[in-house]
């Protein structure tokens, strides 16, 4: 597909009549923000170059970083909702480095659980627009829940970054739960002197052992960091070295992931599951709940939507429901929530926002494989 789809009129139309007008975004972009934020996945297949001044840039590798990026350049008010359609550049082992995609964003509006509602309508909405009656199979996750799970289980800030980070990736939860039910209890490079230190947590030791080894070696004048900022690492390594769950709670977590049931019954399954567990997931679960109401609200067909525990997207800004559409096995559409995404971008106050992205080479194909019947 070498321009834009024959249907990429319609869809903008359908964008536009729900209050969402396309915007324009070059092709050219600062490297820095999908570096920093869009997550390992999709780092590595970024096309990166560099301006004459040096500045690093890259072919745009999706749309929702540089769509709020503009919004906070031009200080727009919100609620504001964008549409785009444009092809984006990523390094692919098949199928090309090149494909359209198109999509919603949807910013600042508070009541989250009817913009996360619209997400999902407004992109099956589209699917059956272009695909009409194509089976659509929806399969939703939620990130706050798992977070919220973690952060019950009392594990160490640093592990619990970890595992969320890790969310959606089943073969690297995994592993991280593996380490944290058989912890090492040390990090590599340190002598029995350090390693003692930094298990005590006596910081100001610690500070003042490494500041004279680096003035004897003359490292305190080479390295970046201060003797504070090493020990402070240094403890924090420890402690996640350290770091154990037992083996109910790792039962707990396992279970928690092994979730899944129909989005009717995903509440009463999430709020069985913590009674059990003993948990405290009510702030957590009031979110899903109001969000699967508002589902109902949108005349949206819960029973035949599904929940999986497990599941999440490979993109880091994600902080809440996370969702993919599929058809016949491919995905062809995929969204969530990134409250905190434009903060980190620059805007002064915290921006709700959730959108979602189609696959037009995918839906090109599933067109032409249900012209074919």
């Amino acid at each position: 597909m070498l321009g834009e789809p024959d249907f990429a009129d319609d869809m903008l139309a359908l964008f536009a009549a729900r209050a969402a007008p396309r915007l324009d975004i070059p092709v050219i972009q600062p490297a820095d923000p999908f570096l920093d934020m869009a997550g390992e996945d999709l780092r590595r297949r970024i096309f990166l170059t560099e301006s004459e001044t040096g500045q690093s840039l890259c072919l745009r590798p999706e749309f929702t970083i540089p769509v709020c990026m503009r919004h906070i350049a031009v200080n727009s008010g919100t609620p504001k909702r964008y549409a785009y359609l444009g092809q984006v550049f990523r390094q692919r082992r098949d199928g090309g480095n090149e494909f359209f995609q198109s999509g919603i964003e949807d910013l600042g509006n508070a009541d989250i659980a009817a913009a996360d509602a619209r997400a999902v309508s407004d992109a099956a909405d589209t699917l059956s627009m272009v695909l009409p009656g194509a089976s659509l199979t929806i399969v939703l996750g939620d990130q706050t829940v798992f977070e919220a799970v973690v952060a019950a289980l009392g594990l160490p800030g640093g592990w619990q970054t970890r595992l969320i980070r890790a969310f959606g990736d089943r073969d690297m939860l995994d592993t991280l739960m593996r380490s944290l039910s058989e912890p090492t209890g040390r990090v590599a490079g340190l002598d029995d002197q350090l390693a003692e230190l930094a298990r005590n947590g006596d910081a100001d030791a610690l500070t003042d052992h490494l500041e004279t080894h680096m003035r004897t070696t003359g490292y305190l004048s080479q390295t970046s960091r201060t003797p504070v900022e090493i020990a402070n690492r240094l403890i924090a390594k420890t402690q996640l070295a350290d770091a154990h769950l037992d083996d109910r709670a790792l039962a707990v977590l396992k279970d928690f992931l092994a979730l899944e049931a129909r989005l009717s019954d995903a509440p009463t399954a999430l709020r069985d599951f913590a009674a059990k567990a003993g948990l405290d997931l009510d702030v957590a679960l009031a979110g899903f709940d109001a969000r699967v109401s508002a589902l109902r609200e949108s005349d949206r067909d819960v029973a035949a939507m599904h929940y999986r525990a497990a599941f999440g997207r490979p993109l880091d800004y994600y902080t809440g429901l996370v969702f993919e559409i599929a058809s016949d096995g491919a995905v062809l559409a995929g969204g969530g929530r990134y409250d905190q995404l434009l903060t980190l971008l620059g805007a002064t106050s915290a921006i709700p926002a959730v959108g979602f992205s189609l696959w037009l080479d995918r839906i090109d194909q599933a067109r032409e494989r249900g012209a074919a019947i």
